[in-house]
């Protein structure tokens, strides 16, 4: 793809600044409706943002803070994340994060039935369910039985952006994949490309336009390039951890391998009436791991 004048919206920084400011609300707006399908009496109108923080008491310990949180008029609350690396137990993390974001809505006094629900999103650039083929899931609660879903305050939303096969803006269908090739291909694009993706839908076209290098300051630059710097390191860090776990599980493997090939070897011997102590000897087991085979 040719050079492009737009910054990355998988940037932690430039993720809050199109989806978690009040000037861009609408693009906030757009983007929920259309990757939740919402039309009619269902649509979102309004948002408010709420704090990010979801547990003040163990913020600085955990990760405990979403990207963008808000509510709805109703007072349904969405959770928008994007997440770059792999991490262990995401999947978990953003159950958490649902059920703060629920729990947190009932004070002293208040009634369980107004308990609003809360919508998970969550756009990763990695795989995060390799059995499934579609780049978009939705997760809810259904009866094992008869699949009712009776239990509804709780929805998850993924979209794993490696599964997205489509390359080219000539190529997208409809709104849902334009987003998605937003996220995945924005700072790759285009100027004459970004007319082709755009149309009709001019909140895309304010989305790319929020990603303009130039039109931001040289403190927000600065801090895309902490951001992006972070992110970075936290990839290399995976890797190097995940290399690592590959190592240590091959070293593993074969000390296993090698304890199983002497144990084979001490039954042989003792089943020809060879001594403990020269079993010990010849395999290198101690007295008691030779004495618990006999």
């Amino acid at each position: 793809m040719a050079f492009s004048k737009f910054l990355d919206p998988k940037n932690n920084y430039a993720f809050k600044r199109i989806f978690g400011t009040e000037k861009n609300k609408d693009i906030l707006i757009h983007f929920l409706n259309d990757i939740l399908g919402r039309t009619g009496e269902a649509k979102i109108e309004d948002v408010a943002f709420l704090s990010p923080i979801q547990d003040p008491e163990i913020a600085a310990k955990k990760e405990s803070i979403v990207d963008v949180l808000c509510r709805d008029s109703t007072g349904v609350r969405f959770i928008c994340e994007m997440q770059v690396a792999r991490t262990t137990g995401f999947e978990k993390r953003a159950q958490f994060y649902a059920s703060k974001a629920y729990s947190s809505q009932a004070g002293v006094g208040d009634q369980y039935q107004d308990l609003k629900e809360v919508i998970f999103i969550a756009i990763t650039n990695f795989v995060l369910f390799p059995k499934k083929a579609e780049y978009k899931s939705d997760h809810v609660i259904l009866d094992k039985k008869t699949f009712e879903h009776d239990l509804k305050d709780f929805s998850f939303t993924f979209i794993e952006l490696p599964k997205f096969p489509k390359t080219k803006e000539d190529q997208l269908e409809n709104i849902v994949e334009k987003w998605i090739y937003f996220f995945k291909y924005a700072s790759e694009t285009s100027e004459e490309d970004l007319k082709k993706i755009v149309g009709s839908d001019v909140i895309i076209g304010k989305a790319y336009n929020e990603l303009v290098e130039y039109s931001w300051t040289d403190e927000e630059r600065a801090i895309y390039e902490q951001a992006k710097k972070n992110a970075d390191d936290n990839v290399s860090c995976l890797k190097q951890k995940f290399n690592e776990g590959i190592k240590i599980g091959h070293e593993k493997g074969r000390e296993e391998g090698e304890k199983q090939a002497k144990i084979a070897v001490a039954k042989n011997l003792l089943k020809a009436g060879v001594s403990t102590d020269i079993v010990v000897q010849t395999t290198g087991l101690t007295a008691n791991e030779v004495k618990g085979l006999g």
